[in-house]
């Protein structure tokens, strides 16, 4: 099935405008249930609660509210939040043009592919001028009430947008404990690197898959055609050795048999 534009805006660098349509580059696979009256089967739904009363409260009398530290509460209002949010806008800014390797992989959050809106012509030569730059674009926008920032650069030749999370989400290394422990003799050492070498191989994202969804598939098909539980028999689990050189040979053991 063709992927669907989820937005659509333009692209400004410059002087130059590039209408594009952004599309999703990631999709939920995850499966999702329905909560069912274990009685009659029928759905049910949340509500919100009194806890003191145990009344139901409908919406339109609720308040958000902010709890900080000490307790305190500061009530907000939805036209007050409304008012905070970034004025909308269709623009993709690009900000500047930086070398591809400058931001680390641990700043990416989600990609979106982009796509031509109408004008061709103008797509097809800003891919192309990205392209031979061998550069990617940092660009900021808003998009549904949120402001973004993003690098912008290509994916198989392909204009992939790439939102980045913001720094105060991004933990630093030099915030974590130092590693330490005792220091590999020359054998382990040897061993170790052994095992790197056999366990070199291509990179096959194909075999990256959810076993787990599968297996709720697989019963939920087998229920609904009325077969059988599915029996699953789970493997106990491995202790880790504390002898460093035996759990190496081991790994190498198993390495080789592999092979």
């Amino acid at each position: 099935m063709a992927a669907r534009a989820m937005w659509k805006a333009v692209i400004q660098c410059g002087q130059s405008e590039v209408p594009v349509k952004l599309y999703s580059a990631i999709e939920d696979r995850n499966i999702h249930f329905r909560v069912l009256s274990r009685k009659d089967k029928q759905p049910v739904h949340g509500a919100m609660v009194n806890p003191e009363t145990g009344k139901i409260v409908p919406h339109a009398e609720t308040r958000r509210a902010y709890v900080a530290d000490n307790g305190d509460r500061a009530i907000l209002d939805a036209s007050e939040l409304t008012a905070l949010e970034p004025e909308p806008s269709r623009n993709i800014d690009i900000v500047a043009f930086l070398p591809n390797e400058l931001i680390d992989h641990h700043w990416y959050d989600r990609p979106y592919y982009l796509g031509p809106d109408g004008n061709g012509a103008a797509y097809f030569a800003f891919t192309e001028a990205i392209e031979s730059s061998a550069l990617q674009g940092l660009a900021r926008w808003v998009m549904r009430g949120k402001a973004y920032m993003g690098a912008l650069r290509l994916h198989q030749g392909y204009p992939l947008l790439m939102s980045l999370k913001l720094s105060d989400e991004v933990v630093a290394v030099e915030n974590l404990e130092a590693p330490g422990g005792a220091v590999l003799n020359p054998k382990e050492l040897d061993m170790a690197r052994q095992l790197i070498g056999m366990l070199a191989a291509e990179l096959d994202l194909s075999a990256f898959q959810d076993a787990y969804r599968d297996r709720v598939l697989n019963l939920v098909k087998a229920k609904a055609e009325g077969g059988p539980r599915l029996k699953l028999v789970k493997g106990s689990p491995k202790k880790p050795s504390d002898d460093l050189e035996r759990a190496l040979h081991a790994s190498l053991k198993s390495a080789r048999k592999s092979a």
